[in-house]
């Protein structure tokens, strides 16, 4: 691929189901979440450093934690993710004030059409701004049905991790895996 060129070719189920098997001993850094709120901001530093990197296309394995800087990460993009988090709830709050069904609605379109691309935009660009630049939504418009198809896959990898979870394995696979899907629509289609 030329650099500077975005892929047009997506991610394959194999290799995304593989990604946290290849650097197995990385699914242990989920335990950090039993360490209240320093350990869920250093998780939330390093899922977003994972997400970048997927952005970025690199798929090959877990990358090693470092708590601290991760830590540190996750504190400061969760700050930065407060305005967007109050629009949207003082945004579904009105719509379901006005209607049960129409917040519903509106919430669901959101959750799976709007939210994601905008936090993967958050997460590769690290600004708040980049949580308001609706204009990356185009890509989900102008690539609709390999949006649906990248949000089935999403689907079908959760379910497989859902049911690893009964060897425990699955949990840490299913949380660092969660948007691999979507971070691949970025790296191909958000210009």
């Amino acid at each position: 691929m030329a650099k500077g060129k975005k892929s047009d070719v997506g991610l394959n189920f194999k290799d995304a189901f593989g990604y946290s098997f290849k650097r197995a001993k990385g699914l242990l850094n989920i335990l950090w979440v039993f360490l209240p709120i320093f350990g869920w901001f250093a998780l939330g530093g390093y899922s977003i450093r994972i997400i970048k990197e997927f952005c970025d296309g690199k798929f090959k394995k877990l990358p090693v934690m470092k708590f601290s800087s991760d830590m540190k990460f996750g504190f400061f993009m969760f700050l930065k993710a407060i305005p967007f988090i109050l629009a949207y709830i003082i945004v579904t709050s009105i719509l379901g004030a006005i209607s049960d069904s129409l917040g519903g609605f509106v919430e669901f379109l959101l959750a799976i059409f709007v939210v994601p691309m905008l936090a993967i935009n958050f997460m590769k660009k690290e600004t708040i701004e980049s949580f308001f630049e609706f204009e990356v939504l185009r890509a989900v418009v102008d690539n609709f049905k390999d949006y649906i198809i990248v949000v089935l896959k999403s689907i079908g990898l959760a379910i497989i991790f859902i049911l690893m979870m009964i060897v425990l394995v699955g949990i840490p696979a299913a949380a660092f895996t969660r948007n691999i899907f979507l971070a691949d629509f970025y790296r191909r289609r958000v210009k």
